[in-house]
C-alpha cells in the first residue's frame, strides 16, 4: 500500500513538473518574442497593423488544443502552443509601447507571486473545488460581457471594477486548474496520454498567467503606474 502510494505521488509530481515546464516555456517565449518586436519599430509597427489577424489566429488555436485535445497527438498540441505563445509575445509587444519598464517588471513579480501562492492552495488545500466550474464559467461570461460594455462607456469605475475581478477571477481559475490538474494526475494518466494533458493543462495556467498579469498592469496603469513608456 506504502508502494502505490508512493508511485502514485511521483506520477503525480512528474505530470505536474512537466506541466509547469511547459507553461513556463510558453511564458519565456512569450516575454522573449515581445521584448525582441519592441525593439524593431518597424516590426512592431507592422504587427500592430495586424493585431486582429493575430488575436483571430490565437482564438483558432485555444479552441483547436481545447476542442480536439483527444484527438490529436501531443507533438502537434505542443507545437500549437508554442505558436500561441510566440503569437501572443507578438501582440504583447505594445504594451512595452504603452507602459513603462518598471511597471511591466512590477505587474510581472505580482502576477508570478499571486499565481505561485493559488497554485499551492490549489495543490494542498482538501476541500473539493469541482462544483466551482460552473461559478467560473458564469464569472467569465459576465466579465467579458462588462468589458464589450466598457468599450463604448468608456467607464474609469467600471474599468477599475473589471480590473480588480478580473485578477480575482483568475486567480481562483489558477487554484481549481491546478486541483484539476492533480486529480487528472491521480487517476494515474501516463504515456502520450500524459503528455497531452500535460499540454492542455499547461495552456490553462499560461491562460491565467497572462490574463491575471493583463489585469494586475492596467490596475498599475489606473494608479498611475508608468503608463506612457517612461518612468518620467
Amino acid at each position: 500500500m506504502q508502494l502505490t502510494a508512493t508511485r502514485t505521488e511521483n506520477l503525480v509530481r512528474t505530470f505536474m513538473a512537466r506541466t509547469y515546464s511547459w507553461m513556463a516555456a510558453g511564458l519565456a517565449l512569450t516575454a522573449g518574442v515581445a521584448y525582441l518586436t519592441a525593439q524593431n519599430e518597424g516590426l512592431a509597427y507592422q504587427v500592430m497593423n495586424l493585431r486582429l489577424p493575430l488575436i483571430i489566429a490565437q482564438l483558432v488555436i485555444v479552441f483547436a488544443l481545447s476542442g480536439l485535445a483527444q484527438r490529436m497527438n501531443s507533438a502537434l498540441a505542443g507545437t500549437l502552443f508554442i505558436v500561441y505563445a510566440a503569437l501572443t509575445g507578438l501582440t504583447f509587444s505594445a504594451l512595452l509601447f504603452v507602459y513603462s519598464p518598471a511597471a511591466v517588471t512590477a505587474a510581472f513579480l505580482t502576477t508570478a507571486g499571486t499565481f505561485a501562492a493559488m497554485s499551492v492552495v490549489g495543490y494542498v488545500i482538501k476541500r473539493d473545488l469541482s462544483a466551482m466550474g460552473r461559478f467560473f464559467l458564469f464569472a467569465l461570461i459576465g466579465l467579458l460581457i462588462a468589458m464589450i460594455v466598457n468599450l463604448f462607456v468608456a467607464s474609469s469605475a467600471l474599468t477599475l471594477g473589471i480590473s480588480v475581478v478580473g485578477v480575482l477571477l483568475f486567480a481562483g481559475l489558477t487554484a481549481y486548474d491546478t486541483q484539476m490538474l492533480r486529480n487528472l494526475a491521480l487517476s494515474g494518466v501516463q504515456g502520450e496520454m500524459a503528455e497531452r494533458a500535460a499540454i492542455n493543462g499547461a495552456l490553462a495556467l499560461y491562460l491565467n498567467f497572462i490574463n491575471m498579469f493583463l489585469f494586475i498592469l492596467r490596475l498599475f496603469g489606473i494608479g498611475g503606474g508608468g503608463v506612457g513608456g517612461s518612468d518620467d
